[in-house]
């Protein structure tokens, strides 16, 4: 167990930015979110020092810099605001003044080199290094719950550790990773934000909503068909019951998984470091299944691939919205394969060619990413419903949060504790060298069988 050394509130500095206050509407990308579990990770630092010089060095500077970022990101200091009568009122964005994020700091005795290692470890013991968000509260026309919260943990001698959750309607990994997370790093490195304005230049954070154009009226589809859902934070899911463990494919694994696609599927146009590492996770997990019993062939299996929509131009987002919006702005496609043919022995060629066609119809062609996207969430209920399995990546090397430099380096090692909430996904980041990485949690048998077939299948 961490123990709990001191909390704090952390405000943007004065004079208040906007006026004192913010509000945003929730945009169908948004509101999409609006109910799903909050967003946690962990990013591991080697950076040694006594408890001592953590509370009063350490601690001190990632206050004013947390404060200095706010202002940068103000709406991560606010609320959702839900409102109570849901036929009357819709969500919203809103920072006051005088709301802040909760900082909250410990210490831990556990094994820093346990924790950061890459084989399967329990799930569970994650959890002390990442903050609860704190409670909902009520005005009477809306309910007030807070967008963001972090923790950081001192290992004493080793390192530290830097719990972030966040409600996903907050923003996307380019909002959220790329710009709040490695903005707060920059400005703690450097002990102001001097560097972080000139890095950004002309791309500082930009907040408006009308950028979306919702011709097709999707956030009201949206809204009418999750306003009759109840509205609650949802806390940790302990026990998970789950092992997490992080694989790595080295640059000449992925060269040689682009040899074997290229020479059983020569159709295809291009085949990316993507591709092969989404299809060959995907494959190896219909194996490591089809290994634990699970042999009904003719089933659809589904690969949700989460895309970027900035810069990209479509009747919905016209004109295309700009690289530094701050929000939610991802579209969806769906490769599908059927369960027999995955998990059979040319299961990772049909699994890359799947993503790769799906990349080029539903991804990089903007209005393919968008066609029916006011039935995302009829979709997704109906698949639920359906108990079709869904394996997803979470994240991008294109935003690799580990990446993000406090003044102690690049993380040692990102635990993405989202993914214990849903059944099955991974989060993907780079591994360095041009390798990537990618990390899962799965039931214990489960993770053995799925670390077995990863391994036998790089074997030429």
């Amino acid at each position: 167990m961490a123990t709990l050394l001191q909390t704090h509130r952390v405000s943007p500095p004065p004079p208040p930015p906007h006026g004192g206050e913010l509000t945003l509407p929730l945009t169908f990308f948004d509101m999409f979110w609006v109910h799903f579990h909050p967003i946690r990770r962990v990013l591991f630092y080697d950076h040694p020092c006594s408890a001592s010089d953590f509370l009063n060095a350490v601690v001190p500077n990632l206050k004013q810099s947390l404060s200095l970022t706010l202002k940068h990101f103000l709406p991560a200091a606010g609320n959702l605001l839900y409102p109570n009568d849901t036929d009357k009122n819709m969500p919203l964005l809103r920072y006051a003044a005088g709301d802040s994020v909760q900082l909250t700091i410990a210490e831990s005795g556990l094994d820093f080199d346990e924790l950061t290692a890459s084989c399967a470890r329990e799930s569970d013991q994650f959890y002390d290094f990442v903050p609860e968000l704190p409670p909902v509260k009520d005005d009477g026309d809306y309910k007030l719950a807070p967008l963001m919260a972090v923790q950081a943990t001192l290992f004493p001698g080793r390192g530290i550790a830097l719990g972030i959750v966040h409600l996903h309607c907050l923003g996307d990994g380019r909002s959220v990773n790329a710009g709040l997370i490695f903005g707060w790093a920059s400005i703690n490195k450097f002990g102001g934000d001097e560097e972080f304005l000139k890095e950004r230049g002309e791309s500082l954070p930009i907040f408006d909503r009308s950028l979306i154009k919702d011709v097709d009226g999707i956030n009201t589809i949206f809204w009418n068909q999750l306003k009759h859902v109840p509205f609650k934070l949802r806390s940790f899911p302990l026990p998970t019951n789950r092992v997490r463990a992080t694989f790595a494919l080295t640059r000449s694994d992925i060269e040689m998984l682009k040899n074997r696609v290229r020479a059983k599927k020569s159709g295809l146009d291009r085949v990316s470091s993507f591709v092969v590492a989404a299809g060959y996770a995907w494959s190896c997990m219909a194996k490591s299944e089809a290994a634990d019993g699970d042999d009904d062939a003719e089933a659809e299996e589904l690969f949700v691939i989460p895309a970027d929509v900035r810069g990209r131009r479509n009747a919905l987002i016209e004109p295309p919205v700009p690289a530094n919006y701050f929000g939610n702005c991802i579209g969806f496609a769906v490769a599908r394969v059927r369960r027999g043919e995955l998990a059979g022995e040319g299961g990772f060629e049909a699994a890359a060619e799947a993503v790769a066609e799906e990349i080029k119809n539903g991804v990089d062609d903007a209005a393919g990413l968008l066609k029916g996207a006011g039935d995302w969430i009829s979709e997704v209920k109906k698949c639920k419903e359906m108990k079709m399995r869904c394996f997803g990546v979470a994240g991008s090397p294109k935003f690799d949060v580990a990446a993000a430099d406090f003044g102690w380096g690049k993380a040692r090692k990102l635990e993405n504790l989202t993914l214990d909430a849903v059944e099955y996904t991974m989060w993907l980041g780079n591994a360095g060298a041009g390798g990537l990485e990618f990390g899962l949690p799965l039931p214990k048998k489960r993770m053995e069988a799925f670390a077995a077939v990863f391994a036998d299948g790089l074997i030429e």
